[in-house]
């Protein structure tokens, strides 16, 4: 039996309806309350599993004045549920507010993790995964879009976004507009349903793969950046400072392999700046 007074962050499949655990499944079917960001959407989930838990509504337009409701409720030993659509609650979807207000008043917050579609999206890319930043969805205004890609000039980690399949030839171009045609990128589409699509190669040639087809800017998307390679010819002054430092404690070579691990940098171009020093 789950604890009173408790609310349970669910994640949802993303569209696979297998994509769910035994533990969100059984959380669903013992809350007293599920908040749904969409309830005639989250029926089908619920309906789906044989679920006959009480939805009601929590989205961006009544967040406010129902998390006030929710949280009586919560006060008064029940338990709660928060989905989304489709995913995780609150990654780029509303709840935030609501958890927020949660946690200021001493009440439980338990999540139990699932689907994401930038996780699920990002492992299978091939980009670099050990950094990487999630913007969510980019800003609908241009300026304020290229004020954010912009920011990814000399971004070097991976940049993950979401989009609609209304703008995502848009941004693209803006893409290529702002951090040239050749940076690497990789578009997913339709993550887990029948006709789930990744495709890789340059921001050039995901606008050419975009337009080729119209087929092909139908779905939700996910759109992976990969980030500014580090210079194999120039050495920031960052990195020859740490070199020097490494230098007078331990030989070499040493130095070297430590500041190209920093730094991304090529050990054999360091050794050499070594010697030359």
């Amino acid at each position: 039996m789950i604890e009173s007074g408790t609310l349970f962050i669910v994640a949802t499949p993303i569209g696979n309806l297998e994509d769910i655990t035994h533990r969100a499944l059984r959380t669903l079917k013992e809350v007293d309350l599920v908040a749904a960001e969409d309830t005639r959407h989250s029926q089908k989930l619920l309906q789906h599993y044989s679920i006959s838990t009480r939805l009601i509504s929590l989205h961006d337009h009544n967040e406010i004045q129902r998390s006030k409701q929710l949280i009586e409720k919560l006060n008064q030993g029940e338990r709660i549920a928060l989905i989304s659509d489709a995913g995780t609650p609150l990654i780029s979807d509303p709840g935030y507010g609501f958890v927020n207000q949660c946690r200021l008043a001493g009440i439980n917050v338990v999540p139990l993790p699932g689907p994401c579609a930038a996780i699920t999206a990002l492992c299978a890319a091939g980009l670099a995964t050990d950094k990487f930043k999630f913007e969510g969805f980019l800003p609908v205004k241009t300026m304020a879009k290229q004020q954010t890609l912009q920011k990814l000039l000399t971004e070097t980690m991976t940049t993950v976004f979401y989009e609609s399949p209304r703008r995502v030839v848009d941004t693209i171009k803006q893409t290529i507009a702002e951090l040239g045609p050749q940076r690497e990128m990789v578009i997913a589409k339709e993550l887990t349903k029948t006709f789930e699509t990744f495709y890789s190669g340059t921001a050039e040639a995901c606008l050419d793969w975009l337009e080729a087809d119209v087929n092909h800017q139908r779905g939700e998307f996910v759109l992976m950046v990969a980030g500014e390679k580090p210079s194999q010819t120039d050495v920031s002054s960052e990195a020859l400072n740490l070199l020097k430092l490494l230098m007078n404690e331990l030989p070499l070579k040493k130095a070297a392999a430590v500041t190209a691990e920093q730094y991304g940098l090529k050990k054999n171009k360091l050794y050499q700046l070594g010697l030359d020093l």
